[in-house]
């Protein structure tokens, strides 16, 4: 498990805002619970545990310009 700052991607985050809301909007239609808060605990709880923890023990370069 990693402590402290993620180091930046600069791939991930411009692909991240790249993805379209079209994309997003057709696949809400189309699989039942995309996009719904908490499936993550349904479909992979270990995955979704590991995912919690290390949001809440990494932080961004960009959480320390966050006023």
């Amino acid at each position: 498990m990693k402590f402290g700052m993620r180091s930046p991607s600069i791939k991930k985050s411009f692909k991240a805002r790249t993805t379209g809301s079209l994309k997003r909007s057709i696949k809400k239609s189309l699989i039942p619970g995309y996009g719904k808060k908490g499936i993550g605990w349904f479909k992979n709880p270990k995955k979704a545990a590991y995912n919690k923890i290390y949001k809440k023990t990494t932080f961004s370069i960009f959480d320390l310009f966050k006023w």
